[in-house]
Protein backbone atom coordinates (compact mmCIF):
# COMPACT_ATOMS: atom_id res chain seq x y z
CA UNK A 1 0.00 0.00 0.00
CA UNK A 2 1.22 3.00 -0.80
CA UNK A 3 1.34 5.78 2.15
CA UNK A 4 -0.64 8.83 2.31
CA UNK A 5 2.63 11.14 2.26
CA UNK A 6 4.07 9.33 -0.89
CA UNK A 7 0.46 10.03 -2.59
CA UNK A 8 0.34 13.88 -1.60
CA UNK A 9 4.39 14.33 -2.40
CA UNK A 10 3.35 12.50 -6.03
CA UNK A 11 0.07 14.32 -6.44
CA UNK A 12 1.88 17.37 -5.31
CA UNK A 13 4.37 17.49 -8.68
CA UNK A 14 1.25 18.01 -10.72
CA UNK A 15 1.64 21.38 -12.58
CA UNK A 16 -1.04 24.54 -12.63
CA UNK A 17 -1.86 24.60 -16.29
CA UNK A 18 -1.74 28.86 -16.27
CA UNK A 19 1.39 28.80 -14.67
CA UNK A 20 3.16 25.76 -15.35
CA UNK A 21 6.62 26.27 -13.66
CA UNK A 22 4.18 25.88 -10.18
CA UNK A 23 2.47 22.67 -9.16
CA UNK A 24 -0.50 22.19 -7.02
CA UNK A 25 1.64 22.29 -3.74
CA UNK A 26 3.59 25.28 -4.12
CA UNK A 27 -0.02 27.02 -4.56
CA UNK A 28 -1.28 25.54 -1.64
CA UNK A 29 -4.58 24.16 -4.16
CA UNK A 30 -3.48 20.52 -2.74
CA UNK A 31 -5.07 20.27 0.39
CA UNK A 32 -5.22 17.12 1.89
CA UNK A 33 -4.66 12.61 0.78
CA UNK A 34 -6.84 10.88 2.84
CA UNK A 35 -7.87 7.20 3.06
CA UNK A 36 -11.39 5.65 3.59
CA UNK A 37 -11.47 2.53 3.23
CA UNK A 38 -9.72 0.96 0.25
CA UNK A 39 -10.06 4.18 -1.39
CA UNK A 40 -7.66 7.17 -1.44
CA UNK A 41 -9.79 10.47 -1.47
CA UNK A 42 -6.97 13.67 -2.25
CA UNK A 43 -8.71 17.52 -1.79
CA UNK A 44 -8.05 20.07 -3.71
CA UNK A 45 -9.51 23.84 -3.62
CA UNK A 46 -9.94 26.21 -6.42
CA UNK A 47 -7.89 29.17 -6.34
CA UNK A 48 -11.24 30.95 -6.98
CA UNK A 49 -14.58 29.86 -8.02
CA UNK A 50 -15.15 29.11 -11.36
CA UNK A 51 -11.11 28.38 -12.17
CA UNK A 52 -10.82 27.40 -15.65
CA UNK A 53 -7.87 24.97 -14.84
CA UNK A 54 -9.26 22.83 -12.15
CA UNK A 55 -10.80 20.15 -14.75
CA UNK A 56 -7.37 19.92 -15.81
CA UNK A 57 -6.04 19.67 -12.24
CA UNK A 58 -7.99 17.12 -11.04
CA UNK A 59 -7.57 15.44 -14.07
CA UNK A 60 -3.97 15.17 -14.16
CA UNK A 61 -4.28 13.93 -9.96
CA UNK A 62 -6.52 11.12 -10.74
CA UNK A 63 -3.55 9.92 -13.89
CA UNK A 64 -0.97 10.38 -11.21
CA UNK A 65 -3.24 8.14 -8.43
CA UNK A 66 -3.38 5.67 -11.84
CA UNK A 67 0.38 5.68 -12.22
CA UNK A 68 0.72 4.86 -8.71
CA UNK A 69 -2.12 2.01 -8.77
CA UNK A 70 -4.07 3.88 -6.13
CA UNK A 71 -7.80 3.74 -6.31
CA UNK A 72 -8.91 7.27 -5.48
CA UNK A 73 -10.99 10.15 -6.21
CA UNK A 74 -10.89 13.91 -6.00
CA UNK A 75 -12.53 16.17 -4.19
CA UNK A 76 -13.44 19.80 -4.48
CA UNK A 77 -13.53 21.86 -1.23
CA UNK A 78 -14.70 25.78 -1.42
CA UNK A 79 -14.55 25.86 2.42
CA UNK A 80 -12.31 27.75 3.64
CA UNK A 81 -11.51 29.77 0.77
CA UNK A 82 -8.45 29.40 -0.75
CA UNK A 83 -5.93 32.11 -0.15
CA UNK A 84 -2.56 33.27 -1.22
CA UNK A 85 -1.32 32.63 2.10
CA UNK A 86 -1.17 28.62 1.06
CA UNK A 87 1.13 29.41 -1.67
CA UNK A 88 4.78 28.21 -0.57
CA UNK A 89 7.50 30.53 -0.40
CA UNK A 90 9.32 28.34 -3.10
CA UNK A 91 6.49 28.78 -5.19
CA UNK A 92 6.98 32.66 -4.83
CA UNK A 93 10.57 32.17 -5.62
CA UNK A 94 9.24 30.32 -8.90
CA UNK A 95 6.89 32.40 -9.95
CA UNK A 96 9.75 35.45 -9.52
CA UNK A 97 12.23 33.70 -11.53
CA UNK A 98 9.34 32.59 -14.37
CA UNK A 99 8.52 36.71 -14.12
CA UNK A 100 5.38 37.29 -12.49
CA UNK A 101 5.26 39.21 -9.68
CA UNK A 102 4.33 36.92 -6.53
CA UNK A 103 1.58 38.16 -4.32
CA UNK A 104 2.66 40.37 -1.70
CA UNK A 105 1.55 40.32 2.16
CA UNK A 106 -0.95 38.08 3.68
CA UNK A 107 -5.06 38.72 2.98
CA UNK A 108 -7.10 41.18 3.96
CA UNK A 109 -8.79 40.42 7.29
CA UNK A 110 -11.97 42.14 8.53
CA UNK A 111 -12.97 43.88 5.49
CA UNK A 112 -10.65 46.39 2.37
CA UNK A 113 -8.24 48.19 3.72
CA UNK A 114 -7.16 51.26 1.42
CA UNK A 115 -3.55 51.08 0.43
CA UNK A 116 -1.45 52.22 -2.43
CA UNK A 117 1.37 49.32 -2.90
CA UNK A 118 3.78 49.24 -4.97
CA UNK A 119 5.17 45.86 -7.03
CA UNK A 120 8.60 45.24 -7.47
CA UNK A 121 9.41 44.23 -10.86
CA UNK A 122 10.10 40.81 -11.65
CA UNK A 123 12.35 41.41 -14.63
CA UNK A 124 14.72 44.56 -12.48
CA UNK A 125 13.79 44.67 -9.16
CA UNK A 126 13.05 47.82 -9.33
CA UNK A 127 9.86 49.19 -6.95
CA UNK A 128 8.86 52.14 -9.57
CA UNK A 129 6.50 50.02 -11.32
CA UNK A 130 2.36 50.90 -12.58
CA UNK A 131 -0.72 48.83 -12.20
CA UNK A 132 -2.07 48.67 -16.77
CA UNK A 133 -5.06 46.70 -15.67
CA UNK A 134 -6.19 44.85 -11.99
CA UNK A 135 -6.74 42.01 -14.68
CA UNK A 136 -3.97 40.18 -16.48
CA UNK A 137 -3.52 37.04 -18.39
CA UNK A 138 -5.80 35.14 -16.13
CA UNK A 139 -8.40 36.44 -13.46
CA UNK A 140 -5.65 36.16 -10.46
CA UNK A 141 -3.18 37.93 -12.07
CA UNK A 142 -2.93 41.62 -12.78
CA UNK A 143 -1.18 43.34 -15.23
CA UNK A 144 1.59 45.84 -14.35
CA UNK A 145 4.75 47.86 -16.02
CA UNK A 146 8.16 48.80 -14.78
CA UNK A 147 8.60 52.54 -14.94
CA UNK A 148 12.65 51.20 -15.21
CA UNK A 149 13.32 48.77 -17.85
CA UNK A 150 9.83 49.88 -19.47
CA UNK A 151 8.68 45.81 -19.74
CA UNK A 152 4.94 44.86 -18.79
CA UNK A 153 4.70 41.96 -16.20
CA UNK A 154 1.91 40.40 -14.47
CA UNK A 155 1.63 40.35 -10.75
CA UNK A 156 -0.46 37.58 -8.95
CA UNK A 157 -2.67 38.98 -7.09
CA UNK A 158 -3.37 38.35 -3.21
CA UNK A 159 -6.40 36.98 -1.90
Amino acid sequence: MVSDTAIFEAVGEVADPEVPVLTIADLGVLRGVRHEGDEVVVTITPTYSGCPAMDLIRHEVELTLNSLHVNGRVETVLSPAWTTDWMSDEGKAKLTEYGIAPPTGTRAVGGPVSLSLTIRCPLCGSPDTTELSRFGSTSCKSLWRCNSCREPFDHFKSL
